[in-house]
């Protein structure tokens, strides 16, 4: 189809790859918990768009090149890095009671999410090595394929997002009644961002 071999195990692999627990992952449950669908929604959006921009860059072969001048991606690595970070360490210091460190209004959410999203260039490599394991050489028919494979990525992120802040919104519901597990859960949140950047930085 399109060039693209197996595409049924193209999909239940990336399906697989969207369940790892990550910071998009951290990042779409957190802004549900605390702006509820509409902020869930928004978050869902800016990791979709962050993708995109990170698979067409593999396409590109910017992974290529990060991976031929390691300065240039040890870089990006350190500015997500202290994004992530900063984001954990807000968390960790706010108050009880305190305004949510994700922003009510929806864009901001979709902002978070998209540089959280953004600022993972390992994600360049993964779709780097990824898309050529279900790419038939003798047909692809070049952006064709890749744009085929990279609208399926977009609607099954969609998708999985959209599940996932309804089943942390029916959840979040009921940890609003007890208000001292939402700071607790809001410091693991945060506890995880920053692990999540010191991660980003020490694995290679």
């Amino acid at each position: 189809m399109l060039g693209v071999t197996d595409y049924g195990a193209f999909v239940a692999a990336f399906t697989i790859f969207l369940l790892i627990p990550g910071p998009g992952n951290l990042v779409l449950i957190t802004s549900t918990s605390k702006g509820g669908l509409r902020a869930g929604l928004a978050a869902t959006t800016g990791i979709v768009l962050g993708d995109q921009i990170l698979a067409w860059l593999a396409v590109a072969g910017v992974a290529a090149v990060l991976t031929t001048y390691p300065a240039a991606f040890a870089a990006v690595q350190w500015v997500g890095a202290v994004y992530l970070a900063w984001l954990g360490l807000k968390m960790l210091l706010a108050k009880p009671g305190a305004a949510p460190i994700l922003n009510i209004k929806p864009y901001h959410y979709l902002r978070q999410a998209f540089f959280i999203t953004l600022l993972n260039p390992k994600s360049i490599v993964f779709y780097m090595a990824f898309f050529p394991l279900f790419i038939d050489p003798a047909r692809q028919q070049g952006l064709v394929t890749f744009g085929f494979l990279a609208f399926t990525i977009a609607a099954l992120a969609f998708i999985y997002g959209v599940v996932a802040a309804l089943l942390t919104h029916f959840f979040a519901e009921r940890m609003r009644r007890n208000p001292k597990a939402g700071f607790l859960l809001e410091k693991l949140a945060g506890l995880c961002l920053i692990g999540f950047g010191v991660r980003l930085v020490l694995t290679h």
